[in-house]
């Protein structure tokens, strides 16, 4: 198979790469090369997704009030990452307990069209683009089986077909199903072309690959929490890609449990102090620090990114483009959004 020019090719019947080449030619003459973007750092209140969804509205108008184009947040936060599972047994078989976590866990995931449209009209009245990360119940594949999913809202408002993460990691597999491809896809957040993936998908070199050819210049990647997560992955895909790259994560603290979730007490007993102490951080593309990663607190972390800082690291490495090779090495994406039965 001869590779095409943009370095990626797709498979059919879903052609449906939402950037192509002739979206670089949005530097044009009087637009700013300067993006402000948030981090919100934020605990759930897990398990519980409509108080969740409260709270990521809370910060999302913060960040839209300190000035920010784009906001992001952790991964599975709405509602929450299942710390459960590595603390409670969760591997046991047809466990009683087990299938009622999970019982619950499931109804108070999300259907994104439905769960995220204040959210979506707060990002349009702002001109602010969301990145967030989401339990999601999809009807287009019987709606039990979870996925964990990233919803990137548009700063017109418009939600995106979400990203759900090709492989849940180790435990996770207990709980989420694997996704698919269809939301491997870069966004044009001027003068950036963002992309984003979820924990370990980050370390998953072909789908960073997939990004890099769509033009990527501003990576997201989301994590459930902790800095040994983040610290050191940040700041490699940062000089890989010479791009931005901002990592958001959560918190989870024993206070962080509800009362009105299945067994509050037994998990409040199981589960450590702290689950998840954050590490959220931004690097710049040659790969030194534009805010540290930040542990054990709440936050909304605000910086300004530079679009010429991309330009210039990518003088003399531009991994996509004099520096690739597409004529011996190119990658296929199948971009289409599986399904169990298609209806003709």
């Amino acid at each position: 198979m001869r590779a095409e020019p943009a370095n990626l090719l797709l498979k059919q019947p879903h052609r449906q790469l939402t950037l192509t080449l002739a979206a670089h030619s949005q530097y044009s003459a009087g637009m700013t090369d300067k993006l402000t973007v948030a981090l919100a750092q934020i605990a759930p209140v897990w398990l519980d997704r409509d108080r969740t969804i409260d709270k990521v509205i809370e910060w999302a108008t913060r960040a839209a009030e300190a000035g920010a184009d784009l906001v992001a947040f952790g991964e599975a936060l709405v509602p929450g990452y299942p710390w459960w599972i590595e603390h409670t047994d969760g591997a046991r078989f047809d466990d009683q307990r087990q299938k009622e976590l999970f019982a619950h866990y499931a109804d108070q995931s999300c259907e994104p069209e439905k769960h995220f449209r204040e959210l979506a009209e707060l990002a349009r009245e702002n001109n602010m683009a969301i990145v967030l990360g989401c339990m999601e119940r999809t009807l287009d594949r019987g709606g039990h089986s979870l996925y964990c999913s990233m919803v990137k809202i548009t700063q017109d408002g418009v939600i995106q077909p979400t990203h759900r993460k090709l492989v849940p990691t180790h435990e996770e597999r207990l709980v989420w199903a694997p996704g698919d491809g269809h939301g491997l896809q870069v966004h044009s957040v001027p003068p950036f072309h963002m992309g984003a993936l979820n924990c370990w998908e980050n370390w998953m070199p072909l789908p960073r690959a997939a990004l890099h050819a769509q033009g990527e210049d501003l990576h997201i990647a989301t994590w459930p929490g902790n800095k040994h997560n983040t610290e050191e992955i940040t700041r490699f895909i940062a000089r890989e890609g010479r791009s931005y790259v901002l990592s958001v994560a959560s918190l989870m603290r024993r206070e962080d449990i509800p009362d009105s979730i299945p067994r509050a007490d037994e998990l409040r007993a199981a589960l450590p102090e702290m689950s998840g102490n954050g590490g959220s951080c931004i690097a710049a593309p040659d790969a030194t620090w534009v805010i540290e990663p930040v542990i054990d607190r709440e936050e909304l972390l605000v910086a300004e990114l530079d679009a010429a800082f991309v330009r210039r690291e990518r003088h003399n490495f531009d991994i996509s483009g004099h520096y690739a090779r597409p004529e011996i090495l190119h990658l296929e994406l199948d971009s289409a959004r599986h399904r169990g039965l298609w209806k003709k």
